[in-house]
């Protein structure tokens, strides 16, 4: 469905919340890698734009992985020196006519540079479960994929892996140093 094809290409990532309203688009991602299971894309200072119309760029270069099967995904961001990687609670993505969606469930964690793990936007997730009515059975699946995320943050299980996010980022350099366009 997804594989080769796609590697090399430029693609979009949307974001939206449970009642289906758009949340956050990022523009212009390129595609890395892609299985089975997940894409990978890469970016740098990318546009950001929020749902309502404020739109930003990102800073450092960020090399982020969805999971077709997963309920989070993961961007790693690549400092100088450092890799941090911030993970949504999220459903499962899709490609749909290029781009990658998946609904974001607010409930994040963030892996420092110094090993520390962050749970974020809890207070966010508890008012949104509320808000949206995501019940018993959404609520297991995404504290869940929360216990699963902070166990593999804990044991560098991928993609939480700074060497192979860093061969990522060469690749991604390279890409553009032969487009000559970014």
């Amino acid at each position: 469905m997804h594989e080769q094809s796609l590697i090399n290409e430029w693609m979009r990532i949307q974001s939206f919340k449970h009642d289906g309203s758009l949340h956050r688009t990022w523009e212009n991602v390129l595609v890395l890698e892609c299985t089975d299971d997940y894409i990978v894309v890469a970016s740098k200072r990318n546009q950001v734009i929020e749902a309502d119309g404020r739109v930003w760029n990102t800073k450092e270069p960020a090399i982020s992985v969805f999971f077709f099967h997963e309920w989070f995904n993961v961007i790693a961001m690549m400092k100088k020196e450092e890799v941090c990687y911030y993970c949504n609670i999220a459903s499962p993505s899709l490609i749909d006519k290029m781009t990658i969606k998946y609904i974001d469930y607010d409930l994040d964690l963030k892996l420092l540079s110094n090993d520390e793990i962050l749970s974020l936007d809890e207070r966010e997730y508890e008012y949104h479960k509320t808000k949206y009515g995501y019940g018993v059975d959404l609520d297991i699946i995404c504290r869940h994929a929360f216990n699963k995320v902070k166990n593999m943050m804990e044991q560098k299980i991928f993609p939480f892996d700074n060497e192979k996010m860093k061969e990522y980022e060469r690749l991604f350099e390279s890409k553009k140093s032969q487009s000559g366009s970014f």
